[in-house]
């Protein structure tokens, strides 16, 4: 899989990119402290987690042994919440107005058509915000009439007060979209087809620091530098390594520097007009040899194009010299038991996170063994072929990498 050394890992730096989530990182923290508890039961290995102090970034640390070794590993989580809050302030007004303006952004372009051909599941999770919310306005403005019908009996100029119950039918959707997810997902897809597929400058500068972190993590005495991209946070991931190899930040005797991308949604990006840096940072990844690159996805994950390779798909791998990323399936219906499937398939939230927890009846894919356990990321997988049902065959309408 890769032509650097193998190496038994003692310490390590994990940095995490999460997707796009205004919560508090300390879910993460949480997260693993659960999971990694239930996943050592299984498997028979310790593992055990502290909470960090006096750091700059929110994170833990983590001393397990496993396969015989002992390791320490220090998490890092690259926050951006608060842009992702930021984004999510338009109100309901400023919500439809994002729904009318994503709509035509995916649907003229051409986008949602091509993203079809490739998974139907995160293509419905798209168009899921926009049905909802659209009923949510066909439900107030039918109260609206049915109380106007009401108040025209007293006068015929009253049906028109009916009107006065929309705004609080909406504000009553809003305030309970934790349970309906139907402004979270629709601030989401709106800001990455803001400016068509193009990253924000408030991202591009957050990212920046995330790459400067990563490459002063590169100069530390441990043997291998984690990068894990989970969701959006993948394309996120993509294009920090791109910066950090393109400016020379990986020593050539430095730790092993590894990226390992979760439930990505890469293509809802990249098939974008104007995500020319995007595709370009995709393009010159998956030839590098300063960094390994494990995709892991599952078709059962709704909310991820599941076995897709990214850059295949979105038209930029070079005739030759790709190398990256190795395309591997985390078969939920295979690696979770046939009652723990049924309790968790219609739970596609919790399934996008699936890859943080732990199987009850575990593969290749362990997250605990590769975050905190002896072998590198390349080690690990140097002998696994790629998934047979990946699909990498060229299908974006845009593939230009520069303006």
């Amino acid at each position: 899989m890769s032509s650097l050394p193998s190496q038994n890992v003692r310490r390590r730096r994990v940095f995490y990119i999460p997707g796009y989530d205004p919560i508090h990182p300390r879910r993460y923290r949480e997260l693993y402290r659960k999971e990694a508890a239930e996943q050592a039961k299984i498997s028979g290995y310790s593992i055990d987690l502290k909470g960090k102090r006096g750091k700059s970034r929110y994170g833990w640390t983590v001393r397990g042994e496993i396969e015989g070794t002992e390791v320490s590993a220090e998490f890092d989580v690259l926050v951006w919440s608060d842009i992702v809050r930021d984004s999510m302030e338009q109100g309901i007004a400023g919500t439809y107005l994002q729904l009318v303006r994503t709509a035509w952004v995916y649907i003229a372009s051409g986008a949602l058509f091509r993203l079809m051909r490739l998974r139907k599941g995160p293509v419905i999770a798209a168009l899921y915000p926009v049905g909802f919310l659209l009923v949510q306005l066909g439900l107030a403005l039918l109260l609206a009439w049915g109380l106007g019908r009401l108040l025209a009996f007293v006068h015929p100029w009253l049906a028109w007060a009916g009107l006065i119950v929309v705004p609080f039918v909406l504000e009553w959707f809003r305030r309970k979209d934790n349970k309906f997810f139907a402004y979270y997902l629709m601030h989401d897809y709106a800001y990455s087809a803001r400016h068509r597929g193009a990253e924000p400058p408030e991202l591009e500068a957050r990212m920046a620091e995330f790459t400067a972190e990563i490459a002063e993590a590169l100069t530390d005495d441990v043997d291998e530098v984690l990068v894990v991209g989970h969701s959006s946070g993948a394309h996120l991931a993509v294009s920090v390594l791109s910066d950090l190899i393109c400016q020379g930040r990986v020593p050539q005797n430095g730790p092993v520097l590894s990226f390992l991308s979760l439930g990505q949604v890469v293509p809802m990006v990249s098939f974008l007009p104007d995500a020319h840096r995007l595709r370009a940072d995709l393009a010159y990844l998956c030839t590098r040899d300063e960094l390994s690159w494990v995709d892991v996805t599952a078709p059962g994950d709704g909310c991820a194009f599941a076995l897709c390779d990214p850059v295949a798909v979105s038209g930029v791998a070079p005739e030759q010299g790709k190398r990256w990323p190795l395309i591997l399936s985390a078969a939920f219906t295979q690696t979770l038991s046939p009652a723990r499937w049924k309790a968790l398939r219609w739970r596609f939230f919790r399934l996008h996170f699936q890859y943080l927890c732990a199987f009850d009846r575990p593969g290749d894919y362990d997250y605990f063994r590769i975050t905190a356990g002896p072998m590198t990321l390349a080690e690990r997988f140097g002998d696994r072929p790629p998934s047979p049902s990946r699909i990498d065959i060229p299908v974006s309408k845009f593939t230009a990498t520069a303006a």
